[in-house]
């Protein structure tokens, strides 16, 4: 469910086929996202789950996977 949701934000943000991406997927050398792109991504995140990411959190994420691990362990 998580993946679906964020496969939306990002496909929103970087117009990229939805389909494309997968949890293995990096938002840099994949994706080709900039700081700005992940910022936005990140506020898609935040709105669409209603979760906060701390900033610090986010330095470290790199692959959709991971993203979808923040998401999961924001909700507990």
């Amino acid at each position: 469910m998580e993946l679906e949701k964020l496969q939306e934000v990002i496909a929103s943000v970087l117009s990229v086929d939805p389909k494309e991406i997968t949890l293995e997927t990096t938002f840099l050398e994949d994706l080709g996202a900039d700081s700005l792109d992940v910022f936005q991504i990140i506020m898609g995140i935040e709105e669409v789950f209603h979760i906060e990411i701390p900033a610090d959190k986010v330095e470290h994420i790199t692959t959709v996977g991971e993203a979808v691990e923040l998401i999961r362990n924001s909700r507990e």
